[in-house]
């Protein structure tokens, strides 16, 4: 239906469009049932930076991407275009139009270094920021990581009606009767290529939405993934909600969890996304810090004392004598290397612990008395008691104890590490405020550049954490918008001592009111200036190179601590990312072997983007490169294959190897001889991947 409206659009004459049109909004209200959609004009894309040339598949820089033409001749500055429907031929400036790829044409991409930042010298692990049209991005990124990916998290536009998303370079809202089929045709094109992407034997999908595309999205994952198990959670993201439509006031928004083989939540012994709640007999660990009537410093002067802590170790180290009411608990010495942990209310004030000191001495060398994390404290830590005495009822998955005393609890703790529970399907927990640390966290980081509705960077690394035993995981999100998700990993990683790695995907799109102000200026999409506005440049890529620095966006120290682990945001990450832009080569030149040095970054990272990118300075090919460092080698002449078996021989940390040549023959004869796993085709896989690829998404 959506084709067949721009048909009528371009039919003369105004009575025939008229009665069409009725007839055509008569049909459309016959009921449907299931997931039905329309599957509408195909996506173009803007290829910024790609000559326009006779032949050449364009449109209007600011119109409609669906609105295109052939370069018939260029005549001087003026290019004679014909209307690949009307067949009108119209004479355009060049600096008015913009070569496009049309959905389902071959594309064959490249990358193109924009900057990057290197934190962490001694780390060979790097990070990827892609700014591109996420569709080619993920067709790409097939070809570098078919299978895998460990994590995609995404946070698609909601499709509220708001003008915040745009369908073929035109903004789509309310007004648009299409808008919900054209959202579900847009998400499918990407979730299809997402799917090969993911690791089948384990990996995950999260993807966020609302109430307005929850219903369509679960339909669409289900169709798509049919072996996998689907999960629904809500989090709640704004304790003041908002009110629109004389409604409820929405407060949450839903994550959609795909499980893909054996992939599961990771189990806690806490219920780490729910806050306030209250421990009960049932459970075997509960907070050592004392709650409800009474639990005041001043309601028990004995009760308040240190607890200090090894935050490396994760273990109490000892237990500090009690202070006096009325001294401040800063006047206290804290031993070197360690923290001091207070009993403290959620809203920061003095509380009191559950015992006196030497019963709690007692606990700690029984085992019964341990540290848990947290996001309430200011230090990242509490402190967790187990239940003790007997007529106490303990569960610990299917076994239960109806009476026990401390020996026998601690011998409990140690057969079965704690209670261990999965995360439930409904998250509160003030660290996911989306206001406070979404907005406000990315306002101290970029001061006065604008961002509308940023993730909390503590949902996102949560929402990760709980499904990401892998410390090693390979993370995509290719809705990146401000970085979010790169951000997380980052302090994912300084947590635990992982070493995840994260590729973001991003347009550089700028908002519709900078666009106005842009255009009033004389200036289009691909200038100079008016990119720079744009959300990879403007946003993303400055809110990565400040996380990872520790600097806001003048230079100056970032304010706070993280809340996960209470280290100084301006302290900044050991992490290295590479910003590239997507480009596009031509087949004959890659066929020819002339664009070796545009493939080299591709290559780099379906290595596995180890080690700084190497680069190719030189006009003169060499006939081979060896390069360790990056774990890679590759043969550019074959006349050499005995010397590059040789040096392969002598380095043990070559993984991957590309082969330059046309025969398949001579192709698996040099990669038998070479014993490693990895080794590819040059150029007969990379072109294959697009061009067969190509065919396969258009089906």
């Amino acid at each position: 239906m959506a084709a067949i409206n721009d048909l009528l659009r371009q039919i003369t004459d105004p009575t025939l469009r008229e009665r069409l049109t009725e007839e055509v909004n008569r049909i459309s209200k016959n009921k449907k049932f299931g997931l039905v959609f329309e599957e509408h004009v195909p996506e173009c894309t803007p290829l910024y930076g790609v000559p326009v040339r006779r032949g050449s598949t364009v449109a209007r820089k600011t119109g409609k991407m669906s609105e295109i033409y052939t370069v018939k001749k260029i005549d001087g500055e003026v290019a004679v275009c014909e209307d690949k429907i009307t067949l009108e031929v119209e004479l355009i400036p060049l600096s008015e139009i913009v070569s496009v790829a049309q959905f389902g044409e071959p594309i064959f991409p490249t990358l193109e270094p924009i900057d990057k930042i290197a934190n962490a010298q001694d780390d060979n692990l790097w990070h990827t920021i892609i700014e591109a049209d996420n569709y080619h991005a993920l067709q790409l990124l097939e070809y570098l990581y078919e299978g895998k990916v460990d994590c995609i998290y995404i946070d698609p536009p909601y499709n509220t009606g708001a003008r915040d998303w745009k369908y073929n370079n035109d903004y789509v809202d309310s007004s648009d009767a299409w808008r919900h089929s054209k959202w579900l045709s847009m998400m499918k094109k990407r979730l299809i290529i997402a799917k090969r992407v993911l690791n089948p034997d384990s990996s995950v999908l999260i993807c966020t939405i609302d109430e307005k595309e929850y219903l369509h999205l679960g339909c669409l994952l289900e169709e798509l993934f049919p072996e996998a198990r689907i999960q629904m959670v809500t989090s709640v993201i704004s304790s003041q909600g908002s009110t629109r439509d004389g409604l409820f006031s929405r407060a949450d928004e839903y994550l959609f969890f795909v499980f893909l083989g054996d992939a599961e939540v990771v189990k806690s012994e806490d219920d780490m996304l729910n806050e306030g709640q209250s421990a009960t007999k049932g459970q075997l660990w509960f907070q050592f810090v004392r709650t409800g009537k009474g639990n005041l410093r001043e309601n028990s002067k004995n009760l308040f004392y240190p607890i200090f802590i090894d935050s490396s170790k994760g273990k109490i180290e000892s237990i500090g004598e009690p202070i006096p009411l009325g001294v401040p608990k800063e006047s206290i010495t804290v031993p070197e290397g360690q923290l001091a942990i207070w009993p403290m209310t959620a809203d920061g004030r003095e509380a009191r612990w559950r015992t006196g000191v030497e019963v709690a001495r007692r606990r700690v060398s029984k085992g019964l008395l341990r540290l848990g994390k947290t996001s309430r404290k200011e230090n990242g830590w509490s402190v967790l008691t187990v239940n003790e005495g007997t007529e106490k009822r303990i569960e610990i998955g299917e076994v239960v104890i109806e009476s026990i005393d401390e020996s026998g609890a601690a011998k409990l703790v140690e057969k079965y590490g704690g209670s261990l529970r999965a995360p439930k399907t409904v998250w509160n927990k003030t660290s996911h405020n989306a206001g406070w640390h979404g907005s406000k966290l990315l306002a101290k980081i970029l001061v006065d550049r604008k961002f509308p509705y940023p993730k909390s960077l503590y949902a996102v690394q949560d929402a990760l954490s709980v499904v990401s035993k892998n410390k090693n995981a390979l993370i995509l999100d290719f809705f990146a918008g401000s970085g979010t998700t790169l951000h997380a990993v980052n302090l994912l990683n300084s947590i635990d001592g992982g070493s995840r790695r994260c590729i973001l995907v991003t347009n550089n799109e700028v908002s519709e009111d900078e666009a106005k102000a842009l255009t009033k200026q004389h200036l289009h999409p691909g200038d100079v200036e008016w990119e720079k506005y744009g959300i990879a440049r403007y946003v993303t890529w400055p809110r990565t190179i400040c996380s990872i620095k520790g600097v806001d966006i003048n230079g100056n120290p970032i304010q706070g601590n993280y809340l996960t682990n209470n280290a100084p945001m301006s302290e900044g990450f050991a992490a290295n990312v590479e910003y590239f832009k997507l480009g596009f080569l031509d087949k004959n030149s890659v066929s020819l072997g002339q664009q070796f040095c545009e493939i080299l970054p591709l290559l780099w990272l379906k290595a596995g983007a180890v080690g700084e990118r190497p680069e190719l300075n030189g006009l003169e090919l060499p006939d081979m490169l060896v390069l360790p460092q990056n774990s890679f080698a590759v043969l550019l002449d074959e006349d050499c294959y005995g010397k590059f078996a040789e040096a392969l021989n002598e380095d043990k940390n070559i993984n991957t190897v590309y082969f330059v040549t046309n025969s398949e023959e001579a192709f698996r004869e040099m990669s038998d001889g070479i014993g490693i796993e990895h080794t590819y085709q040059l150029y007969r896989d990379y072109i294959d991947n697009f061009v067969i690829g190509s065919r396969r998404n258009n089906l």
